[in-house]
């Protein structure tokens, strides 16, 4: 008698379990990547629910931007840092994907399904992106695409060369370290479209302001952003 798709699923689970990437639990049926106690731990910051937040402030004179936003804190030692590092640097692209549909979930409650015609992730370059194997913003804009069904592409907007990594440099060095690394593949992929551009991690803003810059340049007929989490 065949086994049906649950008993193989019980069964694979015995020997190989699904554990939560951020707190190492063991997962129960109909959790994926994450378990029910960390998303609910995730320090969210709501910032979709108000026009005016933290986010669009630091960029505000910076970029136009309709809407700006981060889904969660970063706090050192904490969930969130904890499930970039999984994503950046121990090949769990998954975590980003998740992530991304759990905000695009709280979007879509909101309407904010239906104010973006493209998400676009800020590029990585083809040299960190063949080490890593992936970009991981173009992971969390998946996710965000899965939820909202709205497409998404990362071959629009590209990165000319590799700049150092941002880690440790003040407000002004990251915006030289960026501001001439992007470009734009074809404008009329973006003319006239509402752009929902988003990154991993938003710390003074230099890259989004970067790399919006040229999406506006453009013809995008409005510009947002959105990052998995904000640095202080």
């Amino acid at each position: 008698m065949l086994l049906t798709n649950t008993v193989v699923e019980d069964f694979i689970s015995l020997f190989f379990p699904r554990y939560c990437l951020a707190c190492s639990g063991s997962l129960v049926k109909g959790e994926e990547i994450l378990c029910t106690a960390c998303l609910s731990d995730l320090p969210k910051t709501n910032y979709h629910l108000f026009h005016e937040n933290p986010i669009k402030n630091r960029l505000i004179g910076r970029l136009p931007l309709k809407y700006g936003w981060a889904f969660l804190k970063f706090r050192k030692s904490g969930i969130v840092q904890h499930l970039l590092h999984q994503l950046k640097y121990n090949n769990h692209p998954e975590v980003g994907v998740r992530l991304g549909q759990a905000y695009g979930l709280e979007l879509l409650r909101s309407g904010f399904h239906r104010e973006f015609d493209l998400i676009i992730p800020v590029p990585l370059h083809t040299s960190r992106k063949r080490q890593r194997g992936y970009n991981q913003s173009s992971k969390f804009a998946a996710g965000l695409s899965l939820a909202m069904n709205i497409p998404w592409d990362e071959s629009i907007s590209v990165r000319m060369h590799s700049s150092v990594t941002q880690t440790n440099k003040s407000k002004a060095e990251r915006w030289e370290n960026v501001k001439d690394v992007f470009s734009v593949e074809t404008n009329k992929t973006i003319q006239g479209k509402r752009i929902l551009l988003v990154d991993d991690v938003i710390t003074t803003g230099a890259t989004l302001e970067a790399c919006g810059q040229h999406l506006i340049s453009c013809g995008c007929s409005e510009l947002s952003v959105a990052c998995i989490a904000e640095a202080q």
